[in-house]
C-alpha cells in the first residue's frame, strides 16, 4: 500500500537530542506488554543488547572519536515503518499490512511462521520467538492503535528531550530538511529513511556520519518490494523442484527395484 505523506504519519529522531534515558524503550515495553528478563546470577534487570521478539524499541550506545577526544552517542531502533515494506510484500498470507496511518501492522493469527519477513527486510526489523513453543514474529507497530485515537505513539510521549518529532510525514520531512538549513554544521547532510528502501516514515538526523554509529548504508533507495519478491517467488519453485525430482528418483528406484525381483 503506497503513502500519501501528507496524511500517513511519521516521526523524525534527532539523535542530537537523545541522552539515554531509555524511557521510550520503558514506555514502549509498558504499552505492549512485553516482558523484561533478569539476569540469571543477579537477578537484575538489564537493557537487551539489541532488538527482540520482547524489545521492540532499542537505545544503542555508540561511542567514537574525533580529534582525539570521545563522541558519545545515543541511537534508537525501532521497525522504520517503509512506505512500501517488503516484509508486507514478502508475506504469502498477509500477516504484516501497511496501513493508511503509515504504520506496519501484524496480524499472528494469520501468521504461518514462514518467516519470509525476516529475509525481506532490509532493516534486519522482524523478530521470532525461537524459545516458544507457539512463536510468533514480534516487531514494533507504530503504536497503530494509538495513532487509530489521534494519540501519539508511547515513545513519543514519554520522550523528555523532543528527540522525536512526530506528525504527518510530509511535515516530518519538511521539518528535518528545515533542521539542516537552519543549522548549517551541526547534521550530516543527510536525512536517513527520506530515500532509502524507497522512503521510510521514521527518519533520522545525526551529527556523527550514520555508518560510524552502525545504520546499514548498504540499503539501496529504491523500493524493495519488486527486488524482494524476484527473490521470494523462487522459492516455492525451488521446494516444488525438489519434490519433483524426489518422486522421479523414488519412481525410479521402485522400477529397478522391481525388475531385479522379477530376474532373480
Amino acid at each position: 500500500m503506497a503513502t500519501n505523506d501528507k496524511k500517513t504519519k511519521g516521526v523524525l529522531v534527532d539523535l542530537t537530542r537523545c541522552i539515554g534515558c531509555r524511557g521510550c524503550q520503558v514506555a514502549c515495553k509498558s504499552w505492549n506488554e512485553r516482558s523484561v528478563t533478569p539476569t540469571a546470577v543477579s537477578g537484575s534487570f538489564t537493557n537487551p543488547k539489541q532488538l527482540n521478539a520482547d524489545t521492540y524499541t532499542h537505545i544503542r550506545f555508540v561511542e567514537n572519536e574525533k580529534d582525539g577526544a570521545p563522541v558519545w552517542s545515543f541511537v534508537k531502533d525501532q521497525c522504520m515503518h517503509c512506505k512500501e515494506p517488503a516484509c508486507a510484500s514478502a508475506c504469502p498470507v498477509g500477516a504484516l499490512k501497511k496501513t493508511a496511518s503509515g504504520a506496519v501492522t501484524y496480524t499472528f493469527e494469520k501468521c504461518i511462521g514462514c518467516r519470509y519477513c525476516m529475509l525481506a527486510c532490509p532493516f534486519y526489523i522482524p523478530k521470532y520467538e525461537w524459545s516458544k513453543v507457539l512463536p510468533w514474529v514480534q516487531k514494533c507497530t507504530f503504536c497503530s492503535e494509538r495513532l487509530g485515537e489521534d494519540k501519539q505513539p508511547a515513545c513519543v510521549k514519554v520522550c523528555p528531550t523532543g528527540t522525536m518529532f512526530f506528525g504527518n510525514l510530509d511535515d516530518v520531512n519538511g521539518e528535518a530538511e528545515k533542521r539542516i538549513k537552519q543549522n548549517p554544521g551541526k547534521y550530516v547532510n543527510h536525512i536517513y529513511g527520506k530515500e532509502e528502501a524507497g522512503g521510510t516514515s521514521w527518519i533520522y538526523l545525526s551529527a556523527v556520519p550514520f555508518d560510524a554509529l552502525g545504520f546499514n548504508m548498504k540499503v539501496m533507495r529504491v523500493k524493495h518490494p519488486d527486488l524482494t519478491w524476484n527473490y521470494i517467488s523462487k522459492i516455492p519453485a525451488v521446494v516444488g523442484l525438489v519434490l519433483t525430482a524426489g518422486a522421479v528418483t523414488w519412481a525410479i528406484t521402485r522400477r529397478m527395484n522391481a525388475e531385479k525381483g522379477d530376474k532373480s
